[in-house]
């Protein structure tokens, strides 16, 4: 299985990453992985429909916002925090840290 890939951080454009986080599935797995460090698919799903996560993991990584890996038959997913606050300083953390 190949690799995702994923923006370099000097392409990641603030409207892209604030329109993924605007959605409350992403802000939820955001939230998950700022607590956790990595999780894989099957443990962000949750209830909801694979379909539809699917679509939250391709924004979450084409915003830069989430990176994936594989490993064996499992992917795992983590933030891309230190590529983010180089980009937007302090961003990521002040969304983490709103009510």
């Amino acid at each position: 299985m190949a690799a995702y890939d994923h923006p370099d951080p000097a392409t990641f454009e603030l409207t892209l990453v604030l329109r993924a986080l605007a959605d409350p599935a992403r802000l939820e797995i955001v939230r998950h992985l700022a607590r956790v460090g990595e999780a894989n698919c099957a443990t962000l799903i949750g209830t909801r429909p694979k379909s539809s996560m699917s679509h939250h993991f391709q924004v979450l990584r084409d915003s830069g916002i989430l990176r994936t890996r594989i490993e064996g038959v499992q992917h795992r997913n983590s933030l891309r925090h230190e590529e983010l606050d180089t980009r937007f300083p302090g961003l990521l953390t002040a969304v983490l840290n709103a009510p």
